[in-house]
């Protein structure tokens, strides 16, 4: 199974930017976490980060025919993105949403999520661990070899 996590913008800054609600843990350390689970689960996965909506949108249309899965933290996108959804239902990959803080218990404007309904799962507010959960969902639900 080849999963493709995808993480948006600022999340690059992690460790950094506000970590009273992302934490102090870097972004290198989150690539590493979700490394050492692909390998555990015994799947290929690769890692893609863009603060840019459009190259977050090439990413998940490059997915197509090549990824069993994705993982996406498409983070400030989340709330004003309707290209990522929509680029998500196009290829059909079954699709788990990952937020580090529970995005449910931020301000107004983060409660609604555009990506939500173009995916199978949503887990929020788990830190990195979400991350860890959403390829475990993923390997269990649609790998390939089910």
């Amino acid at each position: 199974m080849k999963i493709l996590v995808i993480n948006g913008p600022n999340l690059n800054m992690l460790g950094i930017r506000e970590p009273a609600i992302y934490g102090n843990q870097n972004y290198k350390t989150l690539v590493e976490m979700i490394e050492e689970k692909a390998k555990a689960l015994g799947v290929s996965v690769s890692v893609y980060q863009s603060n840019h909506e459009g190259c977050l949108v090439d990413e998940i249309q490059k997915a197509y025919g090549d990824a069993d899965g994705i993982v996406i933290n498409p983070a400030a996108y989340t709330h004003t993105s309707v290209a990522i959804p929509d680029a998500l239902k196009a290829v059909g990959i079954p699709t788990v949403e990952v937020h580090i803080s529970d995005i449910n218990q931020r301000e107004e404007f983060r409660r609604h999520s555009f990506t939500s309904p173009a995916c199978k799962l949503t887990i929020a507010g788990h830190g990195f661990d979400g991350y860890l959960e959403a390829m475990e969902y993923l390997v269990n639900n649609y790998s390939p070899e089910k």
